[in-house]
């Protein structure tokens, strides 16, 4: 995991298809103190975590193409990413995707609909646990 330049407030990058999603999120966490960046797909995702070293990736794990299973597993094949914190954010129902998800790589497990507070505490958690 990357930890920000001296002062700067950590950077959390949201991977999701929907742009309403990401809005909301990247809103309610940068009123907050943080830095965000956004990618709309799993590819672009990948490319932003491999150039911007977020210190926390929030991902959805519903996504077209490339889905967010898939990327958090190439996080963690890759030396550069391989300790970043991921939240998988999803639709998805508890039992088997949370294993899935688990199994991937993520870190923590968060279901939609998902409020605002609920993904900052789960951030700063890991945030925490990191230091």
């Amino acid at each position: 995991m990357s930890s920000p330049a001296a002062g700067a407030p950590p950077l959390v990058l949201l991977v999701d298809d929907y742009e309403d999603n990401r809005r909301l999120f990247a809103e309610y966490l940068e009123l907050s103190g943080f830095r965000t960046a956004v990618a709309g797909n799993g590819a672009e995702g990948l490319a932003k975590a491999n150039a911007l070293h977020p210190e926390v990736i929030v991902m959805d794990l519903a996504m077209p193409d490339l889905d967010g299973f898939e990327v958090t597993r190439r996080l963690r094949a890759d030396e550069g990413t391989r300790r970043t914190p991921v939240i998988a954010l999803t639709a998805y129902p508890m039992g088997y995707s949370r294993h899935a998800a688990l199994a991937a790589g993520c870190d923590a497990y968060l279901t939609k609909p998902c409020g605002p507070r609920q993904l900052l505490a789960e951030i700063r958690r890991l945030l925490d646990a990191a230091r």
